[in-house]
């Protein structure tokens, strides 16, 4: 990507440098750790999701909501998605963690279901299947495409380590790139997260992992210097979601979220100062 961000990436550097953040909070309601008394039904998981997205919105560069919790629910789970989408402030953008992957007119129908249904401003896909999985999604010019690169689960051991097949991720999505392809890497991977940055310097980011998961944020941001606050968004989920399971859980999150906005922030002007 040449130039400037535009179309989502414009969207959210915007977002970024207005709340001073890269902090991406997850949207993950399982209700197994959802505070008991906010019930674990649909209802429940609207009340639980809407009382984070307030409690943290002033810290949050972005929203993901996993898809796979809300669908979890049944017929309802799109719905309560949607309930919950309206009440982000329209200034944070949205990304979805779909992970689609597939080819032909159901890569063309996932498309449609994430971006004119949900309105969603971003997604993530696997580029498994190959270019035509993804194409569907690029024809969405204003949106975002997060592309799964290199995850942070003991499974990446399996298929995407060997060989360094990540790198190939890398020089397709170059390839690809229409100014709103982004990719995944996850935060416990920081010595390929070098390699990564070095082969595409422009790409923004997603970096999930960054709490519960432990990815170290130092290491990570060694590869920064000088990078706009777009180009690697961190996410947190479960770290502020679960911060307590109490009836002060919405304060709790909110503090969490500060604790991890703080500590991006402060890693970033350690970096810029070395």
């Amino acid at each position: 990507m040449n130039g400037p961000p535009r179309g989502f990436f414009a969207r959210l550097a915007a977002r970024c440098d207005q709340a001073e953040s890269s902090l991406c909070v997850g949207l993950d309601p399982d209700p197994r750790r959802m505070p008991t008394f906010i019930g674990s039904g649909p209802e429940g998981i609207y009340r639980f999701c809407a009382e984070i997205v307030e409690a943290t919105a002033d810290y949050a560069a972005a929203f993901k909501p996993n898809l796979a919790f809300f669908e979890a629910i049944g017929t309802e789970g799109w719905h309560v998605l949607a309930q919950v989408l309206e009440r982000v402030n329209r200034q944070i953008p949205i990304i979805i963690d779909a992970k689609r992957g597939d080819i032909g007119s159901t890569a063309v129908h996932y498309a449609r279901a994430l971006f004119d249904r949900l309105k969603a401003d971003a997604v993530t896909v696997t580029p498994w299947l190959g270019y035509d999985s993804i194409e569907p999604f690029l024809r969405y010019e204003d949106r975002g495409v997060y592309v799964l690169c290199l995850t942070s689960n003991k499974g990446a051991e399996d298929f995407q380590l060997p060989h360094k097949t990540y790198l190939r991720v890398v020089e397709k999505v170059l390839r690809w790139n229409r100014g709103n392809l982004g990719l995944v890497v996850g935060a416990t991977k920081p010595e390929q997260m070098v390699e990564i940055r070095a082969a595409a310097p422009e790409l923004p980011i997603l970096i999930p992992g960054l709490g519960a998961q432990g990815g170290d944020l130092d290491e990570l941001m060694t590869s920064a210097r000088q990078t706009p606050r777009h180009c690697l968004l961190f996410n947190v989920s479960r770290s502020i979601l679960f911060a307590s399971q109490g009836s002060d859980f919405g304060r709790a999150a909110r503090k969490a979220a500060q604790f991890y906005w703080d500590r991006i922030n402060r890693a970033r002007t350690r970096t810029l100062h070395d």
